[in-house]
């Protein structure tokens, strides 16, 4: 079990060395409001805020849940935005926890009294995270009538808890991960086919928690915020085994999964389990919207008329990428579609690159990807643009994202950098370590996945 202390207050620890190069103005608004974004993230402080210990229970965003005499309150959950709410849980409920698990990312340590704290790995999963999972579970199974289980399972729980149902090995489970990711397909895609090919996720561990009752603590990391794809160990699965198979046949990879998956898949054990006769309410401590509005006010604060252009990002990085740094270039030249002095802002969802073969991990990630190929479209121009995952791990790297401008192209070209060949084989973090135009934050303790902001400069007075 983990022991330390978490980061709980998200900060760009590299501010001024990005500030120091390209258009050094532009990019330090940019860059402040991505932190206050960052900030408002802050699950922490959202869970102090909807949980207090009552005289006859816990009163949860405004529900009172009472827990008579020999009524215990549990904490089950894993993810990367989990241990800042396990801590506030602690905080504010002490002693009234009678036990809980927890699997965070490996990295991160913490003093939890009252939870013990299980460490894995993300993007894929390891054997740790197996290991995590049976306890998960035997937790889970000693809940009783009457019980109160507080689920805070944030994204990357399918990674950190990752548990093969009968007759798939670890191998073919770790393989058919590592598939889903590198396909490009978009998260609520890759969740539809994990939920049944698990024996925790898909509600499978709000059954074994049954009868007791379920309250889940989350932060939102899908587009739309829908329930089962942001904290599905502990809710209702709406997909079916159908659905999982359409979406390997659909994006081509049927055929690559291993035939322990396939022969899974083809069995009714793989279909996932009625709740409706739990007692289940969830709560999003955080979500893209709020994240936004958060950085909507910071903008207006700096002389920026903001625009919310998305909080449900889905799709290919490189492709969100030029799409925004497009419309940047051309309202910077024209003012079309947007005046100068526009700030156009978006958080929540996940973008996605598409690795052709056998996923690789490492060499960079989609918010790195997004920033790589908008560098070339705005070559000239006089925009500041940030794409960034909020977990502090793009893609799995060292690194947040990356920043670029209208100068970083130029910089890259006098230095000998091919961004081009760099963006085809799906290694954005290299130029932007020579560039030093990576944003590291270290782990953030949150996770509402993807956010931009892009800064088109104010025409002079």
């Amino acid at each position: 079990m983990a022991k330390a202390v978490s980061n709980t207050r998200a900060s760009i620890r590299n501010m001024e060395q990005l500030c120091s190069r390209g258009l050094t103005d532009l990019r330090r608004d940019a860059l402040e409001i991505a932190q206050v974004g960052l900030a408002a993230c802050d699950g922490a402080g959202a869970a102090r805020e909807a949980v207090s210990l009552t005289p006859g229970g816990v009163m949860i965003d405004g529900i009172q849940h009472d827990l008579a005499e020999g009524q215990r309150l549990f904490v089950l959950g894993a993810g990367k935005a989990t241990l800042p709410i396990a801590e506030a849980l602690e905080d504010v409920l002490g002693e009234r926890i009678d036990g809980g698990v927890v699997i965070l990312r490996r990295g991160e340590i913490s003093d939890l009294r009252y939870i013990d704290a299980y460490i894995a790995d993300h993007p894929l999963p390891t054997r740790e995270s197996v290991e995590g999972a049976i306890h998960l579970e035997e937790l889970a199974s000693e809940a009783r009538d009457g019980d109160l289980v507080i689920a805070c399972f944030t994204g990357g729980s399918s990674a950190l808890a990752s548990l093969p149902p009968d007759g798939v090995t670890f191998e073919d489970k770790r393989l058919l991960h590592e598939l889903l990711l590198g396909s490009g397909m978009p998260i609520s895609s890759v969740n539809t086919v994990r939920k049944h090919v698990s024996t925790v996720k898909g509600g499978r561990l709000a059954a074994d928690i049954a009868p007791a009752r379920i309250v889940n603590l989350t932060i939102s990391d899908v587009a739309g915020d829908v329930h089962d794809l942001v904290t599905d160990p502990s809710v209702q699965d709406t997909s079916s085994i159908g659905d999982a198979i359409a979406v390997l046949k659909d994006y081509g990879i049927w055929d690559q999964v291993s035939d322990s998956v396939v022969e899974h898949l083809k069995s009714p054990a793989a279909e996932s389990p009625d709740l409706s006769g739990i007692e289940i309410h969830t709560s999003m401590l955080v979500t893209g919207i709020g994240v936004c509005e958060a950085m909507v006010e910071e903008s207006r604060r700096r002389g920026f008329e903001p625009v919310i252009l998305t909080t449900t990002l889905e799709g290919e990085a490189r492709e969100m990428g030029r799409f925004i740094a497009d419309m940047a270039r051309s309202s910077a030249r024209s003012s079309y579609p947007f005046k100068p002095g526009t700030a156009i802002l978006g958080c929540g969802g996940e973008n996605a690159v598409a690795i052709a073969g056998k996923g690789s991990f490492g060499d960079g990630g989609p918010g790195q990807e997004a920033a790589l190929a908008a560098a070339p479209i705005l070559d000239g121009s006089n925009v500041a643009s940030i794409f960034m995952d909020t977990d502090g791990s793009d893609g799995g790297t060292d690194a947040a994202g990356g920043i670029c401008d209208g100068k970083t192209a130029s910089r890259a070209a006098e230095i000998g950098l091919d961004l081009r060949q760099a963006l085809l084989s799906h290694t954005s973090r290299e130029p932007f370590s020579v560039l030093g135009d990576l944003i590291e934050t270290g782990a953030t303790g949150t996770n509402v996945n993807d956010l931009f902001v892009t800064l088109i400069g104010k025409e002079a007075e």
